[in-house]
């Protein structure tokens, strides 16, 4: 029996040191696993390409909230969050299994438009849908998906690799994901505050880029396809998940660097400022921290930079690599350094 006073809640430990410990019992090893856990996916060797393996879970009240998240829109999510790992790490999805454990409230039909969300990816992103599992739940659906895909060996592209005086680039902008998602929360209090409470219907018109940048985000194929059709790899790459300091912090860490990033080249639609101008909250806090942008983070060579900016034009340069012991850090546009934690603080 665990004694109560050696007890520690997740919180306390943060999820980095949690996987981390939680690892420690993942002893036995095969040799044709090159990277368990600490990257996007896990890499196992073939004969000339190796596996990419990864897998998410989207649980009903923390990931997501039925009263204003469509069920064919959950299913085009969950995909997207499991094959934008393996594009971060430049490989393409092949396959994925469907794991789905469902409450007596969902019907057949409600199970039907999340596959119909996840077929909808799988014609995007170029995956096949090959199996999976059913199982019973008590209160909440639970969803996740698992994704196989494939990378050739000479194009694999770690979080590790990121070299002093690389560029540190983003695709797209950043903060949408998060905006979208106060716009959904402050209309479901609305509607929940109202004496008659009808469907959930509001008029989301004016608030369209960003509630999309929430429900139906879009993994980046399209950057993986122009860098190889450029002949351009990546000295390291990660996807933005949980948020642009959390990402670059794993990055920073796992290729034994520092990095120095300029807050006003931090790429922000115009859309999203709108946003938290009108909730009175600090946008550069929705890119920093947001989280589910799904955008890709990589470093590059100047030359690289150059040779990519004159046939792509999605991305941003933010900052650069610096060395290990200058930390990770951002320069303000007033001029101010803010230092951030170490990555093992995650």
């Amino acid at each position: 029996m665990m004694d109560k006073d050696s007890f520690r809640s997740i919180q306390s430990i943060g999820r980095t040191q949690l996987i981390d410990e939680l690892m420690e019992h993942a002893t036995f090893e095969k040799s044709s696993v090159l990277q368990s856990s600490g990257d996007d996916t896990a890499v196992l060797e073939d004969r000339d390409s190796y596996q990419l393996l990864t897998s998410e879970t989207f649980m009903e009240g923390v990931d997501f909230d039925l009263t204003y998240f469509p069920l064919h829109h959950l299913g085009y999510k969950i995909a997207v969050a499991a094959v934008s790992d393996v594009y971060a790490m430049n490989g393409h999805p092949e396959v994925v299994l469907v794991n789905l454990a469902v409450p007596n409230k969902i019907s057949v039909d409600m199970l039907k438009e999340i596959y119909k969300g996840i077929e909808a990816a799988s014609k995007d992103f170029k995956f096949q849908i090959v199996g999976g599992d059913l199982t019973a739940s008590h209160q909440i659906l639970s969803a996740s998906i698992s994704c196989y895909g494939t990378v050739t060996k000479d194009l694999i592209t770690y979080r590790k690799g990121a070299r002093k005086n690389d560029a540190i680039c983003v695709t797209g902008d950043l903060g949408g994901a998060i905006a979208g998602l106060r716009i959904l929360m402050r209309e479901k209090k609305y509607w929940e505050e109202k004496e008659e409470q009808q469907s959930f219907e509001p008029d989301l018109a004016e608030y369209e880029y960003v509630v999309k940048r929430q429900l139906v985000p879009i993994a980046r194929k399209d950057v993986i396809d122009k860098l190889d059709e450029l002949n351009i790899i990546p000295t390291s790459m990660i996807d933005i998940t949980q948020g642009l300091v959390s990402e670059l912090k794993h990055l920073a860490n796992a290729s034994e660097v520092g990095a120095h990033i300029y807050g006003a080249t931090i790429p922000i639609s115009l859309k999203t400022r709108h946003v938290a101008d009108e909730m009175k909250e600090d946008v550069d806090k929705y890119a920093l921290y947001g989280g589910e942008d799904f955008e890709l983070m990589f470093t590059l060579p100047e030359d690289d930079v150059e040779k990519l900016t004159d046939e792509f034009s999605d991305f941003a340069v933010i900052g650069k690599i610096i060395d290990r012991e200058e930390g990770v850090k951002m320069q303000q546009a007033e001029g101010d350094m803010i230092l951030f934690d170490d990555p093992e603080d995650d």
